[in-house]
């Protein structure tokens, strides 16, 4: 018999759902299709993302590779790109290191994860809208349009593949047969998440202060609890539980309650990640301080400087 817990929403996911329509997220959305809709699609992006990845090592190739066009072209999407192709390199190490129960199951995962990431990108770049998540389309309009801190920018792209892609993502590779072990290898994969978390906190106070620039602890210290109101953990023990509802219940009484639940965590987490704790004044502080440097590429070489010392080995 399914927990109650897993059906009933916990006080975090209403508390998402009521912030969601409080900031009119549907029309923030609706903004953001008006301005960029008649925007020329990026042909090089285009042809980098169109293949199906095939393999993790094809994931983490053309992660970089892609990560690397958006930082040149002074494109913030690449921010996000930095944390998730070290979260899929990362992964791929422990794999080889022998960390997992079911490699295969694990390998299957990280190609779908990467999937939705990929057929998302690819959507937005081609201007269909219409066929995106709000979460990824919040993300990726507002790195686009510029508004936002870059620490935002990281928060928007890991709120949307973890709180909307996950679900889908153990959906597409199934928890069954040996659910207990494909569990065990979830939350491994949710030490190295939790350990790079900490890592991307560290470099954005780190870049931060290095120009003079204080106050960012406001916007990603707990940086956990900005990411998805659940925080990590419970944001990745939130996409479990949906798996197990939708694994275990008949489609019609199962999916139509675990899309809105989705929905409605991804799409609010972005609303409280779009209203940082954060005054004016140092908000605008911040954002001189970006216009200056090359904030892309400050925060890539302090979280690969932090990541190369081996902290989010397990």
């Amino acid at each position: 018999m399914i927990p109650l817990s897993h059906t009933v929403p916990t006080a975090a996911e209403v508390r998402a759902l009521l912030t969601a329509y409080r900031r009119r997220m549907r029309a923030e959305t609706a903004t953001i299709t008006a301005a960029l809709a008649d925007d020329e699609p990026d042909a090089t992006l285009i042809d980098l993302a169109s293949a199906p990845f095939d393999s993790v090592d094809d994931v983490a190739d053309r992660l970089r590779r892609i990560e690397a066009y958006l930082r040149d072209d002074g494109d913030r999407r690449s921010v996000f790109l930095t944390v998730y192709a070290r979260m899929t390199a990362t992964v791929a190490t422990a794999m080889d290191e022998g960390t997992f129960a079911d490699p295969e199951w694990v390998t299957a995962y990280l190609v779908a994860f990467a999937e939705y990431y990929r057929r998302a990108l690819l959507a937005f770049e081609r201007r269909r809208f219409d066929s995106l998540p709000e979460a990824w389309l919040l993300a990726f309009g507002a790195a686009e349009r510029g508004e936002t801190l870059v620490a935002q920018d990281a928060l928007l792209g890991i709120n949307a593949h973890i709180n909307d892609d996950l679900t889908y993502t153990l959906r597409d590779v199934r928890i069954d047969p040996g659910r207990d072990a494909k569990r065990a290898d979830h939350d491994r994969i949710n030490e190295i998440l939790a350990r790079l978390t900490a890592v991307v906190q560290e470099s954005l106070v780190e870049v931060y202060d290095a120009v003079g620039v204080r106050g960012i602890d406001a916007l990603v210290d707990p940086f956990d609890d900005r990411v998805a109101l659940l925080g990590l953990a419970g944001s990745r023990e939130l996409a479990w539980r949906n798996a197990v509802l939708l694994a275990d219940l008949p489609a019609w009484a199962a999916e139509r309650y675990v899309d809105w639940r989705v929905r409605t965590v991804s799409t609010g987490a972005a609303a409280i990640v779009l209203a940082p704790r954060i005054d004016a004044e140092a908000r605008q502080r911040i954002r001189r301080m970006e216009a200056g440097t090359d904030a892309l590429s400050a925060f890539r070489d302090e979280f690969r400087r932090r990541t190369a010392a081996g902290v989010v080995s397990l």
